[in-house]
């Protein structure tokens, strides 16, 4: 999850917190949050990003619909893709599913090449084992390319 519009860690706050009051859902780790340098538009504040484990027993087009119903909820507008937002949810696993289709694709595609993914996610699921790539998610190498991640804020939101 991440935002870098207006109060961006009440955003994280309210979305996970949104997340686990919701029918069906239950938050069982959260990472730190990171202040991250902002990904493909350049021209906007940094975000703030953190990764959480959810538990629950809906299906996974339910659980999209959710994320997007939070978002709403929380402010969230259409915009110009990677740009500035309140909110925004990504779902990057659903267990050990790989499926795509117009609405959703798990393993989120860029789960492996965003540090800003990747080191939240080690901190709370380090022997995870991403489905498509056979890696834990810990070994995960992220390449040479661009770092987004300025630094971990001290605490977590959950």
């Amino acid at each position: 999850m991440g935002s870098n519009k207006g109060e961006k860690l009440w955003y994280l706050c309210q979305a996970a917190a949104k997340l686990n009051e919701s029918s069906g859902y239950r938050v069982v780790k959260c990472s730190s949050v990171y202040e991250t340098k902002p990904f493909g538009y350049k021209a906007q504040e940094n975000f703030l990003n953190a990764v959480m484990q959810v538990s629950t027993e809906k299906s996974l087009l339910d659980v999209i619909d959710n994320l997007k119903g939070i978002e709403k909820e929380l402010g969230r507008v259409a915009s110009t893709r990677w740009g500035p937002r309140k909110i925004d949810l990504d779902l990057l696993f659903y267990d050990n599913l790989v499926f795509s289709n117009e609405r959703v694709t798990v393993p989120h595609k860029e789960v492996a090449s965003r540090d800003f993914v990747l080191v939240p996610l080690c901190e709370i699921a380090p022997d995870f084992i991403h489905p498509a790539l056979n890696l834990k998610i810990c070994d995960i190498c992220i390449s040479d390319s661009e770092k987004y991640i300025i630094k971990k804020l001290p605490g977590t939101i959950f």
